[in-house]
């Protein structure tokens, strides 16, 4: 038989008593502050609410059915509940939706790394930045494409106005310029007062009924395309069952084809094996997601971390401005260091890389000997709005160069581009990579970072989400990563770890 206090068959180094230990201590102003009415005394609180699903995430229990089946069989559960009924599966679904949604959710991860940080686990000195894709919870195949909807709009537009000009020759009707479609199927309404509209098989419907249908048809279709240009937000894409999910081109998939399907670009930020900062995005690479992470981060904790290693697919001049702007040290792979250890690319010297440059003329020297001289300084745009300056540079003597077979297609002279600021970033980067500091942190950025996605993914099963749209999505994954930190954390004790933030190997 069980005893009255089921706290009694729990170890005391168990990782529910580290979560209660820790969610004591928080503050629940903003979650309660989501109740139109505060819980009964006989219901579970906010409180013990929050402790349930955070403890549910961290055993693997994140669909709500098995949150109420463990509250009935789970005596840690139980523990948490104290005696009081078990929350229905409807209940834990509405918490999550209705109660931690928005800043509510975020405020209670800040407090675990405020907790973290005053426990000396983390110490705001290198953070450790990794994206990846997460299936939607959305039908694969409801795909809305921008440019087949540009397509067919346009094909719309032209069928409208046909319409419209053979419709104003056949009822003699003034539709003068400007005249939208809504204006024409009202008149067009007015003139069939007097018929009877038919529907079914058998009638015979008249020309103008038939008329009117088509335009009202050809309005829907117009407001439809409306509606998903209003969706797009400068995406290419989205999903019909989650049309704040895009679709990107997953590492593995259902059909193991590369099949593109609806997903969202999760990105963490990671220090000594905790994960301190989460973001959300619906960009398909990893470029335009760094800076709104640490935007994030900073409003959420109020600091800044000194040092970012991120990987390859970060590098852009956009991001390494952004961080020498906020004062942190890039840490950033060039998207060509591995090429760039090759042989042949060390050997290929038609490479702007590797032709001899004059700064003090500005000019470049292609392997022929002729001058790649300064022809023109142009600007260019990111879709993020980030403007980059860039020089071209052209050589004069490609017309009767025998190697020029070897050097470009081009059909006229070779031209380069090159944004000078930031091959001086790069190049500042590469150093400090290729340091021994550096190399200890690339290794500790695929230790921890790659460490952490492979913990939830594999162990957490986190491959889908089970929600939908931006704002749940943001909630679940903030879960996620409130367990994997109180289950990090309770690791960390149990192998006398504690305290640990910095891995230092021996070998790059």
């Amino acid at each position: 038989m069980l005893p009255l206090d089921v706290g009694v068959k729990i170890e005391a180094s168990a990782s529910v008593r580290l979560l209660l230990e820790i969610t004591e201590r928080l503050d629940y102003s903003k979650l309660n502050a989501a109740y139109d009415r505060h819980p009964s005394e006989t219901e579970a609180s906010p409180k013990q609410m929050f402790q349930l699903v955070t403890l549910g995430f961290m055993e693997g229990h994140q669909s709500t059915r098995k949150l109420e089946a463990a509250c009935r069989n789970d005596i840690r559960f139980m523990y948490i509940l104290k005696g009081k009924p078990v929350p229905d599966h409807n209940r834990f679904w509405k918490f999550i939706k209705d109660r931690l949604q928005g800043e509510v959710m975020e405020h209670l991860h800040y407090q675990l790394v405020e907790y973290l940080e005053g426990a000396g686990e983390i110490d705001f000195e290198n953070l450790f930045v990794d994206g990846t894709k997460i299936e939607a919870q959305a039908n694969r195949y409801s795909f809305v494409w921008k440019k087949s909807t540009t397509k067919y709009e346009t094909r719309l537009d032209g069928k409208l106005a046909e319409l419209m000009d053979r419709l104003t020759l056949e009822y003699g009707i003034s539709m003068p310029p400007g005249t939208t479609p809504e204006e024409g199927l009202v008149i067009l309404k007015g003139m069939a007062q007097d018929i009877t509209f038919v529907h079914g098989r058998g009638k015979r419907k008249t020309p103008l009924q038939r008329n009117i249908e088509i335009l009202e048809a050809y309005i829907s279709r117009k407001g439809k395309y409306a509606i998903y240009n209003q969706t797009f937000k400068g995406r290419n894409s989205f999903s019909k069952t989650d049309r704040d999910a895009t679709f990107m081109r997953m590492k593995d998939d259902h059909m193991r084809n590369g099949q593109l399907k609806p997903g969202y670009n999760l990105q963490l930020g990671v220090e000594g094996g905790y994960i301190v900062g989460v973001d959300i995005s619906s960009e398909r690479s990893d470029q335009q997601t760094l800076l709104p992470l640490l935007d994030r981060m900073e409003k959420g904790s109020g600091k800044r971390h000194k040092n970012v290693t991120t990987d390859a697919g970060f590098e852009s001049e956009e991001n390494y401005k952004g961080l020498l702007e906020r004062n942190q040290t890039a840490y950033i792979k060039p998207q060509n260091y591995e090429k760039s250890k090759t042989r042949k690319y060390r050997t290929n010297a038609y490479l702007r890389e590797n032709m001899p440059y004059d700064a003090e003329n500005d000019f470049y020297t292609c392997p022929n000997g002729d001058i790649f001289a300064y022809a023109y300084t142009t600007k260019r745009r990111s879709e993020s709005g980030f403007e980059s300056t860039i020089t071209v540079y052209e050589c004069h003597g490609c017309g009767a160069c025998p190697q020029k077979h070897l050097c470009t297609r081009a059909k006229g002279n070779r031209k380069i581009s090159v944004s000078k600021d930031f091959i001086d970033l790069r190049l500042a980067s590469l150093n400090r990579i290729t340091s021994e500091y550096g190399r200890d942190l690339r290794l500790n950025r695929s230790i921890q970072a790659e460490g952490a996605f492979g913990v939830l993914k594999q162990d957490y099963g986190f491959r889908r989400f089970l929600r939908r749209g931006m704002t749940n999505v943001l909630t679940e994954t903030f879960l996620y990563a409130f367990a994997f930190n109180i289950n990090k954390l309770h690791a960390k004790k149990k192998r006398k770890l504690s305290g640990v933030t910095f891995h230092l190997l021996d070998v790059a």
